[in-house]
């Protein structure tokens, strides 16, 4: 199949054509030659079960490959047992989101370590997470499949390795990677080719050809501090890291089919299409 793109939300593009309504976000992605959206409800899950079925509808119609952003304030790894179980409830809403949506993945964010220590936050994380497991089977969610996603902070819990260890807990589990995140949370890491290859062979080894074969990903180019994240910007500013062409050489070299999902600001759709052409280009080079 592949690699398959598109955009994080709606961009200004969007707008400017007179678009209004996420329901018309399938119908856009399509006519820019894309085949991925995904949903944000990182400020909550606010969308109503009908214009979900709608949504999907819509998505399913125009072929489009449908995931959801959890919302931002889930933290699997939180000292307060409140804040782990009120997660679990973000978590099962979003998951029945995707259903009515029929959506196939939901992105999360781990949490961070705050004043404990890494390895504290990482068990307190796969605690929280092993519960969420139980109760989407017990709500008929397990077919949908929940994403960690790699963080940008240097203090959030969400390291390539981290990442992967919560995703040990179940075969079903997939990891999402972040590459600007990745990038800013080491600071830089990656700076050469085999920087970009490691976090690949790193998939592999701890979960397996298959979930590197169709690991979810993001990309948009992010500015860092020593903190780690700042802002995302645009893939035309080039002062800003880390560099798409390594990650679209080694997904074409070993034939994955992630989904990959821009995360530009603004500029997701129009910089979706330029990832997926750098991408085809270098699919291309592999056949001659």
């Amino acid at each position: 199949m592949g690699a398959v793109f598109g955009p994080a939300g709606n961009c200004e593009d969007f707008y400017a054509a007179k678009h209004k309504s996420s329901l018309e976000a399938p119908f856009w992605v399509k006519e820019n030659g894309l085949g991925a959206y995904e949903y944000q409800c990182g400020k909550g899950v606010k969308i109503s079960d009908e214009a979900a079925l709608q949504l999907g509808k819509n998505a399913s119609e125009c072929g489009i490959f449908l995931s959801v952003h959890a919302p931002y304030y889930i933290s699997l790894s939180s000292v307060e047992a409140e804040k782990r179980d009120n997660s679990i409830i973000y978590i099962l809403k979003t998951l029945e989101t995707a259903r009515w949506m029929g959506a196939k993945r939901i992105v999360v964010h781990s949490g961070s370590c705050g004043e404990i220590t890494r390895k504290e936050a990482l068990e307190l994380a796969k605690d929280t997470l092993s519960r969420v497991i139980r109760e989407a089977d017990a709500a008929g969610f397990g077919d949908i499949a929940i994403c960690p996603e790699t963080m940008g902070k240097v203090k959030q819990l969400g390291t390539v390795d981290e990442v992967c260890e919560l995703c040990s807990l179940d075969e079903r589990l997939i990891p999402t990677i972040d590459f600007g995140h990745v990038n800013s949370q080491t600071l830089g890491g990656l700076k050469t080719f085999e920087g970009y290859v490691k976090i690949f062979d790193t998939i592999h080894k701890k979960l397996g050809e298959e979930r590197l074969r169709k690991f979810h990903a993001h990309y948009s180019r992010i500015e860092y501090t020593n903190s780690g994240e700042k802002k995302h910007h645009r893939f035309d500013e080039k002062e800003f890291e880390p560099e798409f062409d390594p990650i679209a050489e080694i997904v074409a070299r070993r034939d994955l089919s992630p989904v990959i999902i821009c995360e530009s600001r603004g500029t997701q759709t129009r910089d979706a299409v330029e990832l997926q052409r750098i991408y085809r280009e270098a699919k291309n080079a592999e056949k001659i």
